[in-house]
Formats: C-alpha cells, sequence, structure tokens
C-alpha cells in the first residue's frame, strides 16, 4: 500500500492500450481512472450501505488535471490507488496514483473533480447527508 491509501486494484497493460511509441497512449490513464474508481465504490459498500439512495445518484467529471511522470509499457502491471481527497457540497475530488505494481515507482498523478447532480436536470445538487457519512468514515490507510 502507498501511504494515504487504503484502496488499490491491479491490472496489466494490454496492447490495444499502447501507441507507435510502444508506451501507454495519453488518454488511456483516464480510462485507468475509470477502472480504478469503479472497483473503489465496489469496494466502499456505498452501494450495500445505501441501496435506496446510491443506484440514481449520479457524479459528472468536472475537472481532471494528470500528471505524467513515467510511461507504462506492454505487459506492466499498474497498480492504482484511489482516494477521495476532498467533500464539497456538491462535489468530491478523487486522486489517483498509478504505480508498477512490482517496482512501487510511480507513473501518474490524477486529480478528478466530480459534481453531484441531479438525474433529470443535469444540475448541481448538494450531497445526500447519508452519501457523505459512508465517504468520511472511510479508512485512510
Amino acid at each position: 500500500m502507498r501511504p494515504g491509501f487504503a484502496f488499490s486494484t491491479r491490472f496489466r497493460v494490454r496492447y490495444a492500450e499502447i501507441d507507435g511509441q510502444r508506451i501507454v497512449f495519453n488518454s488511456r490513464y483516464l480510462e485507468y481512472a475509470d477502472v480504478a474508481v469503479t472497483e473503489f465504490w465496489e469496494w466502499t459498500g456505498i452501494a450495500e450501505a445505501l441501496p435506496e439512495i446510491w443506484p440514481t445518484t449520479e457524479f459528472n467529471v468536472r475537472r481532471t488535471e494528470i500528471d505524467y511522470l513515467k510511461p507504462f509499457r506492454l505487459g506492466d502491471t499498474v497498480e492504482a490507488f484511489v482516494r477521495i481527497e476532498m467533500l464539497g457540497t456538491t462535489s468530491l475530488t478523487k486522486r489517483f496514483e498509478l504505480a508498477h505494481a512490482e517496482t512501487g515507482e510511480l507513473h501518474t498523478v490524477i486529480s478528478m473533480v466530480s459534481v453531484h447532480v441531479d438525474l433529470e436536470t443535469g444540475r448541481p445538487v448538494p450531497l445526500p447527508d447519508a452519501i457523505r457519512t459512508v465517504l468520511e468514515s472511510l479508512p485512510t490507510r
């Protein structure tokens, strides 16, 4: 584990994810974040804890910042670490650290702000207290 993270998941770099330079194409890192956050939400147990709220909860990505430190290559095993960095009134910020699973070397850092929206209007709405409570109770290590 990495300090400050209680969750991680692993996956291998596939041929379809590399470019002509034989490194992972830059847009694939957002797909890696999506895979990791899907596993993260499952790990939290929030769907089971809030079955009447979570299925209709929607977050839209508002802002993403990616720091490419070192490329991944075909066959590398990526270990993706995820945590909630900050909870706002209508938003949450997630931090992703993508490291080489064998060496532990950090390759990519992603900060992603997502806004909780009403499904019908698409407009931001405050995070329900029940969701906030679950997210605030997550372990940080």
